[in-house]
């Protein structure tokens, strides 16, 4: 009798997951790790593992700067928006989510049992309450408050 292949089991339920809430962030990732285990490419898991998060923020990053680059966002309007107090307090909360998000970094590197229940939390987020999968390292960097680490 074959041996059932529970990562797979657990990523098809996860691709179900993000099919029924309409999902296409979460399908798609769980899709691409699926082929790699369907390929037995399983040499790529350790490097994904290791730079996956790097390169995620990296592409996040320039998805954020595009509109500066394009020229969408004029290096004027840049300026006159730190008059403003939304702005200003758009840059506060951005200073916070950074230091969160490292906290966060630290703790999932130093604890990485804490890591499976942070990604079941952040699914379960992105699957039933329509958001985005960047949770992880915000909740981590929260986790680390309530933890004091």
């Amino acid at each position: 009798m074959p041996q059932i292949d529970m990562p797979s089991v657990v990523l098809l339920i996860f691709a179900a997951l993000g099919i029924v809430s309409n999902n296409n962030s979460i399908t798609i990732a769980v899709v691409f790790l699926l082929l790699l285990r369907v390929v037995n490419l399983h040499q790529a898991f350790p490097w994904i593992e290791k730079y996956g998060l790097t390169i995620g923020i990296i592409v996040l990053t320039v998805g954020i700067l595009a509109p500066l680059a394009s020229g969408k966002i004029t290096v004027q309007t840049l300026y006159e928006s730190f008059f403003h107090w939304k702005s200003l307090l758009a840059v506060a909360v951005g200073v916070l989510v950074a230091y969160l998000g490292g906290r966060g970094a630290m703790l999932m590197t130093n604890q990485p049992t804490i890591v499976t229940g942070l990604l079941l939390g952040t699914i379960l987020g992105v699957a039933f309450l329509k958001g985005v999968p960047v949770g992880p390292l915000i909740a981590a960097g929260i986790l680390s408050l309530f933890l004091g680490k």
